[in-house]
């Protein structure tokens, strides 16, 4: 399997979930073993948290067995819109520029 890039994730994420909204982005400093992600799919309709990261991790069972790193947001696009409105921060693991849990 070839390197596991950002982009080749949301190509895959989108296809597979038939995403309308996917945001992957590496944590890992550009060596592509560490992701976090928001995915925003009509299939999560009427599912709990846990059985969305069952259907996300059951979609991508390859791409998540080839990298050290994998996490999930996942959102109906009712509550990607609403969330929208109430204008949360984005989703990119950092505070004032900084990574969470570095000193950097």
């Amino acid at each position: 399997m070839a390197q596991i890039t950002g982009a080749s994730l949301r190509e895959t994420i989108t296809e597979r979930l038939k995403a309308t909204h996917v945001e992957v982005t590496d944590m890992s400093g550009g060596c592509g073993q560490a992701f976090t992600s928001l995915i925003v799919s009509p299939q999560f309709q009427g599912l709990n948290s846990l059985k969305r990261h069952r259907l996300v991790n059951a979609a991508l069972k390859e791409e998540i067995a080839s990298i050290h790193a994998w996490t999930a947001k996942c959102k109906t696009p009712e509550e990607y819109e609403r969330d929208r409105e109430t204008d949360t921060p984005p989703l990119d693991g950092t505070v004032g520029g900084h990574v969470e849990g570095t000193t950097a």
